[in-house]
């Protein structure tokens, strides 16, 4: 059996049952990996890569943990390079990076506030200094804020959320498209909440849905250099975004509102991003790929 995660075997097959969690929440943004019980999957053990991505340069924003962390190992697996930039979880951070020097890749660690314009600049500036190019960026960082009430979202936190889950995807896209060459990749992540929509979650919904407009357009104008851009539309994932957003009753129940009634683990993502990060994608622009466990169920 997987040594902390018993509802996978050593192939980590999921069992066709409701999963759940035990109750716990985190009092701050973004949360803490290393504090969630049981700790999120990150890693596939019988991945063993394939060189797919050898001596590529990657960036991925929130690769501390995660979903981003899930495709910051799988990348170094496929021989990349990873920049990592994050907000302030530096245990976490240095937790991935430990585990992507293990697997005989390069990693570096820039902590920062992604929401401002100068860091995504300083980011890019950093990975060009240390690695020399760019070839992949994944912008995935997220907050988001549950409101029951519409008429409780501020404008301060809808600010917030806006400034964090694009403007940020903005500012790193900016920073870095000088640098790509033709065959670059630019990876978004989105949400299912852009297509289906969350009666709490609408500030958080309405900038994952920019995510995904703002990745079409962006793939037509991006076509004549050669740079390809597609995202990625997660259901429910087992990260620290959910403790740190929900209350521990909400966190024990969640994920079993899909079809798949449980959350995915951060590594069953991991092979789409590969996917989008590599030439076997070559002809794939503008695209939503999505990743939730079938169609969510109306509760």
């Amino acid at each position: 059996m997987y040594p902390y995660y018993p509802y996978y075997s050593s192939k980590l097959e999921c069992e066709v049952k409701p999963l759940t969690f035990p109750p716990q929440a985190q009092a701050q943004q973004p949360g803490f990996e290393y504090a969630m019980n049981p700790r999120p999957i990150s890693e596939n053990p019988d991945d063993k890569g394939s060189g797919k991505l050898k001596d590529k340069i990657a960036i991925i924003s929130g690769g501390d943990s995660g979903i981003g962390r899930a495709a910051a190992y799988a990348f170094a697996k496929e021989g990349a390079s990873l920049v990592i930039p994050y907000l302030n979880e530096h245990r976490d951070a240095e937790e991935t990076k430990e585990r992507i020097e293990e697997i005989g890749g390069k990693c570096l660690l820039i902590p920062g506030d992604l929401s401002e314009e100068n860091t995504n600049e300083k980011v890019a500036a950093q990975a060009l200094k240390t690695f020399g190019k760019i070839d992949i960026v994944v912008n995935n960082l997220a907050v988001q804020y549950p409101q029951e009430d519409f008429s409780a979202i501020t404008a301060k936190q809808f600010d917030r959320t806006f400034k964090t889950n694009i403007y940020s995807y903005f500012y790193m896209t900016k920073a870095a498209v000088p640098h790509l060459k033709p065959g670059a990749s630019i990876i978004n992540t989105a949400s299912v909440t852009a297509y289906e929509g969350n009666k709490e979650l609408i500030d958080y919904s309405a900038a994952k849905g920019a995510i995904v407009s703002f990745t079409r357009s962006l793939a037509l104008n991006l076509i004549p250099k050669g740079i390809r851009v597609n995202s990625i539309s997660p259901g429910p994932v087992w990260t620290p975004l959910i403790v740190s957003s929900y209350g521990a009753e909400k966190v024990s129940r969640f994920g079993l509102q899909s079809a798949s009634k449980r959350a995915a683990q951060p590594f069953e993502l991991a092979g789409a991003y590969v996917y989008l990060a590599s030439d076997d994608s070559r002809y794939v622009t503008g695209e939503a790929m999505h990743v939730n466990g079938g169609q969510m169920m109306t509760t």
